[in-house]
């Protein structure tokens, strides 16, 4: 069963904020996307690598969710894919609800596993001025919610828009989705 679908594919070979939508993009296992910044087995998030660069890159690929992008330009803020600096953009798949280690199917042979969710830093501020207050709020307990998409890693394959969604969850119990 499908349960969604990929909208956009994009990427960037520099340390941009926003990405280049393209007709596909190629899933390296254990590494991320081909041709993208953000490829390899240890992270490569300047402010991660600047901590400690032999940490393992579980922000291989960022997902987030074209309904998202509908919400920010119902609040007037113009936001196409790629912008937000995701490689893929899906509709119909409640990204932020699935659990860790959670298996995305994207169209005949990408995997992508999901291993937590998008701390969006300051850069967005500068791309649009109050777009960070629409991606992290606060609960009523006073945590964080972040609504700036997920991460994964790969498992491997091609994507395409248009590409099919299925989602494997893990067996319970599961474990909720934190910032990586």
């Amino acid at each position: 069963m499908t349960d969604g679908r990929v909208t956009a594919v994009s990427r960037s070979a520099t340390h941009t904020f926003g990405k280049t939508t393209e007709p596909v993009i190629r899933l390296l296992a254990g590494l991320g996307v081909e041709g993208d910044a953000h490829l390899g087995v240890t992270v490569k998030h300047r402010s991660r690598v600047a901590q400690d660069p032999t940490q393992p890159n579980l922000r291989q690929v960022h997902l987030i969710q074209a309904e998202l992008h509908d919400e920010l330009r119902a609040a007037g803020f113009s936001v196409a894919a790629g912008e937000l600096g995701e490689n893929v953009t899906t509709r119909g798949v409640d990204l932020l609800g699935l659990p860790v280690g959670t298996l995305l199917g994207l169209g005949r042979e990408a995997v992508v596993e999901v291993t937590g969710l998008r701390s969006p830093c300051g850069q967005i501020e500068g791309f649009q001025r109050g777009l960070l207050k629409q991606v992290v709020g606060r609960d009523e307990n006073g945590e964080p919610v972040r609504r700036a998409g997920v991460m994964g890693v790969v498992v491997g394959g091609e994507v395409r828009p248009g590409d099919p969604i299925e989602v494997e969850r893990p067996p319970p119990p599961h474990r909720r989705l934190d910032r990586v």
